[in-house]
């Protein structure tokens, strides 16, 4: 165990965890909503630092990101926990029905020394939510950074203001998930109050991190247009219409094995909203499609060609009217 960071010591030896958007109260004894956040004796620990769940070499663009070091490899890890009950996700078995703390012992310096081993140049903190390790997450950020390896993020957005801060000058990337309506996001993943996820959006821009956006469609529950187009519009007038944003297709799982998988009508009705709205960089993901690609916002021109999740032929600007492309490459 690892005292946390961002904990108020409350009375009676309980806790408040100000990590994410819930600000948990937590008894002695007891764990908060997350369930790997743990009050002992008045003081808060997390119960999974250092517990590397999963550990995997991905390409960048899996994470989804396409517009940070394209055709990049990035060393993937997580550990178990999540503060949503997110009924169709896909890592359920390490993020909520994982049976109690468990993992692979493995520090902040050795998973830096996996990563140069390799060559890979950077890593991502994904598969679950990054914010419930943050403090595994941020210690091996810091040594990272010292090594010249770039750090990515894949979260739900319900970290809280002060943590996102605290990681100015590590983070160099981040993909955000928009899962829909507040009302989906009451039904679908046990969370009560949307407006952290748009707080902490504006946070990561103000920080200097690239943002990207996912937008899973679930048939029926977040893919109609009245879903869609409030969800471009927020982020082209908050986040700028250079935010890449990533419709990607749903499949049967968890407890949502009965809803049908996305049509690629669906998919296309949304990109469709989504260049209407006018933001550049729209993709559709999950499935075969041309729009994985990434075309000049200005002549329409293919910049960058994908295939899957590896990506050639990237230009910075447009070889055919010389529009400058919002990309991020390595230095």
């Amino acid at each position: 165990m690892k005292e946390a960071m961002f904990y108020d010591k409350q009375e009676g030896k309980n806790v408040r965890c100000n990590l994410c958007a819930r600000r948990c109260l937590i008894l002695p004894g007891k764990a908060g909503f997350c369930k790997v956040r743990k009050n002992v004796d008045g003081k808060l620990y997390s119960l999974v630092y250092g517990k590397c769940s999963s550990l995997a070499i991905d390409p960048i663009e899996k994470k989804p990101l396409f517009h940070f070091a394209p055709g990049t490899k990035c060393l993937s890890i997580a550990t178990v926990g999540c503060n949503f009950r997110c009924s169709f996700c896909q890592n359920w078995s390490i993020s909520q029905e994982y049976g109690g703390i468990k993992g692979e012992e493995l520090s902040p310096e050795q998973i830096v020394g996996i990563a140069l081993k390799n060559d890979i140049p950077g890593i991502a903190y994904t598969y679950t939510e990054p914010t419930v390790f943050y403090e595994y997450s941020f210690e091996t950020m810091k040594l990272a950074k010292k090594k010249g390896l770039y750090n990515v993020w894949v979260s739900n957005g319900y970290t809280a203001p002060e943590a996102i801060e605290k990681m100015k000058g590590l983070l160099d990337a981040v993909n955000v998930d928009w899962k829909g309506s507040p009302e989906f996001y009451r039904k679908m993943c046990s969370v009560l109050d949307f407006e952290p996820v748009k707080e902490a959006l504006i946070t990561y821009k103000k920080i200097g991190v690239l943002i990207e956006i996912t937008n899973l469609l679930i048939p029926g529950k977040n893919d109609s247009e009245e879903d869609i187009r409030p969800m471009c519009r927020w982020i082209k007038e908050n986040l700028g219409a250079d935010t890449p944003l990533h419709f990607s297709a749903f499949y049967p799982q968890y407890k949502e094995d009965k809803i049908p998988k996305t049509s690629m009508e669906i998919l296309e009705k949304a990109y469709k909203t989504a260049k209407e709205e006018g933001l550049h960089y729209v993709y559709i993901g999950n499935v075969l499609s041309d729009k994985s690609s990434t075309f000049c916002p200005k002549c329409n021109e293919k910049v960058i060609d994908r295939s899957g999740y590896s990506a050639s032929i990237v230009h910075e600007k447009c070889p055919k009217c010389g529009f400058c492309i919002m990309i991020r490459n390595l230095k």
